[in-house]
């Protein structure tokens, strides 16, 4: 088998008709800070933006004359149709493409501009799947399998022939590989294990669709209940048959990531090129991270394939937002403190030296306070025992959110709640610079005289942080709040407005 294969990929030398050779970058920094040497494979820099074009080419340049004129169809998440698209105008075959109606708006509209004929079927890739089939039944097309074709498989296979070739096979540890239906793995493997069987060929699946782990684990192939959709690129029920018998032989391993650990592995990347993966992308440097860690190994050359870069641009959003968490940056904790002027403060001074990321808190008890605090973090999971341990040991109890899905999609963004109108608050939006101490010197300013009793900011990355911010005032001290608010240097904050206070209230 591996010999077979790796013949069809030395043949497979014509999708460099419309593919390029992409590079095998060095990720400088990434590598700096795993102590070992990291190299990207460069896939994003397609024409398409993805490895895709090199199956879909192989394979449609194979087809006879009557094939081609009967057209071709296939089912994709974005990335093969896009290459589908592109191969199908170089060859100039009629092609359409079936999408589930959850692909990324950017690769819709990418498929459309080669020419290919579009229609959107069902929320994944599998109802997709089954409508192009039944369709190609129907008028005679020729179906291009996104990954369970041999042709697809030796086209994507030509990408370790290049990493082979860029970089020394004995000096090379490992090659991680993003893993969806397994075409690309199954021809990295083939082709690597062929030549250089020393080296490991790992693949690295979302937690949200392991379906290879699931079919190595069984020895047979499964098929999921379901699927995430963060990780679009790889969203597959069930690997394919041929990928499946390839991977028994040639994988050494699946290794499985988080959505947190992707996002910071896209953050990785754009840090060490400037450039921005799609989830699918970055998912097999994430795999590559967790297994530096675990193996604790060091010097060793390392190649994570950068297999796509069709991302949505309101995506980046959620990858921002998730990032430092992936990374072990950033902690989330909920903690009761007293509600009373001045906890506040001493609850910060109890963090310690270290920035605040988010603080969410709304009055709703006389007694406590629930605040949702996110913490700048060095040291991971243990650093962030520590400080939760010393919370706890200054009186507080606190509760780790770092790791619990529900806090970082929802909880965050609800904490507190309607409380009416409480005497004598007043609405405040401020603007504090973005530097460490800064929300606990404001807080030392007010020296507990005033309560606050909202208090809501996430940092995002600018010169200064919003922050919305009530604060009960008895009428008796409105010109000492004055006086405040004008000792402390920001004149030019403003005051609440009506309109929007009401409504916060009702």
């Amino acid at each position: 088998m591996l010999e077979h294969y790796a013949k069809k990929i030395l043949q497979a030398r014509r999708v460099y008709e419309v593919a390029r050779e992409t590079p095998l970058d060095p990720a400088p920094r990434l590598s700096l800070r795993l102590e070992n040497r990291v190299f990207l494979k460069r896939e994003d820099l397609q024409p398409v933006f993805s490895f895709k074009i090199r199956g879909a080419y192989n394979k449609m340049a194979t087809l006879d004359a009557a094939s081609r004129s009967r057209g071709v169809i296939a089912s994709s998440a974005g990335n093969h149709a896009q290459g589908v698209a592109l191969s199908a105008r170089h060859l100039k075959i009629d092609a359409v493409i079936v999408m589930p109606e959850t692909t990324p708006r950017i690769k819709v509209d990418a498929v459309r501009s080669f020419g290919a004929a579009i229609e959107l079927r069902g929320s994944t890739y599998d109802e997709a799947y089954a409508h192009a089939s039944s369709r190609a039944e129907r008028e005679g097309r020729a179906f291009i399998h996104p990954y369970d074709d041999e042709e697809v498989i030796a086209g994507q296979g030509t990408v370790a022939m290049e990493i082979l070739r860029q970089h020394s096979g004995d000096d090379l540890h490992a090659i991680f590989v993003p893993v969806g239906g397994g075409g690309l793995v199954a021809g990295i493997g083939a082709y690597v294990k062929y030549l250089f069987p020393g080296i490991k060929v790992i693949g690295v699946e979302p937690d949200d669709a392991a379906s290879m782990r699931a079919a190595l684990a069984s020895g047979e192939r499964v098929r999921l209940d379901q699927v995430g959709i963060f990780v679009d690129g790889v969203a597959v029920r069930q690997v394919g048959a041929e990928p499946f018998r390839i991977a028994r032989q040639c994988v050494d391993e699946i290794i499985v990531v988080s959505t947190d650990e992707v996002c910071a592995a896209i953050k990785d990347i754009f840090e060490d090129t400037r450039s921005i993966a799609e989830p699918a992308g970055a998912l097999a440097l994430a795999g590559l991270k967790r297994y530096v860690e675990r193996e604790a190994i060091k010097g060793r050359a390392l190649v994570a394939i950068d297999s796509g870069a069709n991302v949505n641009f309101d995506r980046l959003r959620h990858v921002a937002e998730r990032a430092e968490l992936g990374e072990q940056r950033e902690a989330l904790f909920a903690a009761t403190i007293p509600e009373r002027p001045g906890s506040f403060r001493t609850f910060c001074e109890a963090l310690g030296n270290r920035s605040i990321t988010e603080f969410n808190y709304r009055y709703s008890d006389r007694e406590v306070a629930h605040v949702f605090v996110g913490i700048e973090m060095h040291g991971g999971a243990q650093a962030r025992g520590e400080l939760a341990s010393r919370l706890r040991a200054a009186g507080y109890q606190v509760v780790d959110m770092s790791d619990n899905e529900t806090a970082k999609l929802h909880v965050r963004y609800m904490v507190g709640g309607h409380a009416g109108r409480l005497p004598g608050e007043r609405l405040f939006r401020f603007e504090f610079p973005e530097r460490p101490g800064a929300l606990l010197n404001f807080l030392n300013r007010m020296s507990g005289v005033w309560n606050i009793s909202l208090f809501h900011y996430r940092n995002h990355g600018a010169d200064y942080g919003r922050v919305l911010c009530g604060i009960q005032v008895p009428p008796a001290d409105e010109g000492r709040f004055a006086r405040f608010l004008a000792e402390i240097g920001y004149p030019s904050w403003e005051e609440r407005d009506n309109a929007a206070y009401d409504l916060f209230l009702a």
